[in-house]
């Protein structure tokens, strides 16, 4: 029973790795060719996968699509700071260095601002992109560090259309190099207007932020992993043990049941 139980956890796992391969690969390939240009082959040959592997996780390229604009929120992991409002900036930094480091987040913004045969507005991250920084706004006020007056469903609606229309302009202007610097700008105009004053002087908008906080989300992920790591070793462990004590008791039993 073990034995059958370690080797269904395998093939799951084996699976879920197959399949982030997959999104990785065809993330990368949507953002560099577009969704109506991106071949399939291209995609299977980035991921080393198998055509019938590929359609065992996602029956269609347009289905792939979702998968990796499902993904996009995903991939950022906010770093506790003490302040609400700072972690709403620290969002922003996290995401510009996404822009140049991860194909899904790129991918996922291309394929929402394409225009093609294919409607993936139904499916875009920006509504999600906007109830997160809507919920940190919220958060904020109730500690007072953001002002009664703010509305933060709009406000965050506010924050991801400039992020957008930033990034969007710096990716022509210079491959997203400069969009650190912008999205710094973007705060600097910003906070003033959703934060008592006695705040703007501590709250980090600085372009070099972006470098620590995508450090320290780095560090708390690597630390995830290895606890989840330890703790998968634990159980296997435990099982084996179990397993062992198991077979003892029916070979204690058996003997019991000859010597009657």
């Amino acid at each position: 029973m073990a034995v059958r139980q370690e080797r269904v956890a395998v093939r799951q796992e084996r699976a879920v790795r197959t399949r982030q391969a997959i999104v990785r690969a065809a993330a990368s390939v949507f953002d560099e060719y577009g969704f109506e240009a991106a071949s399939v082959a291209e995609i299977l040959s980035r991921a080393s996968v198998t055509k019938g592997a590929m359609y065992f996780h996602f029956a269609s390229k347009e289905e792939l699509a979702r998968g990796v604009l499902a993904e996009q929120t995903l991939h950022v992991a906010v770093p506790e700071s003490g302040s609400k409002a700072q972690e709403l900036v620290d969002l922003t930094m996290l995401v510009a260095h996404g822009m140049l480091h991860d194909p899904i987040l790129r991918a996922g913004t291309r394929l929402s601002l394409d225009q093609g045969a294919v409607d993936f507005s139904d499916a875009n991250p920006f509504g999600a992109w906007g109830d997160i920084c809507a919920r940190l706004l919220a958060e904020a006020q109730e500690r007072g560090e953001v002002l009664p007056h703010v509305n933060p469903k709009e406000t965050g609606d506010f924050i991801v259309g400039c992020f957008t229309g930033l990034q969007a302009v710096s990716r022509v202007a210079s491959d997203r190099q400069d969009l650190g610097h912008r999205i710094s700008v973007m705060w600097n105009h910003v906070l003033p207007s959703i934060v008592p004053a006695s705040m703007l002087t501590w709250i980090d908008t600085g372009e070099e932020r972006i470098a620590k906080v995508a450090a320290a989300a780095e560090a708390a992920e690597a630390a995830e992993a290895a606890e989840a790591a330890e703790a998968a070793e634990a159980a296997k462990a435990t099982e084996a043990t179990e397993a062992t004590e198991a077979e003892a008791s029916k070979a204690a039993e058996a003997t019991k049941a000859a010597g009657e």
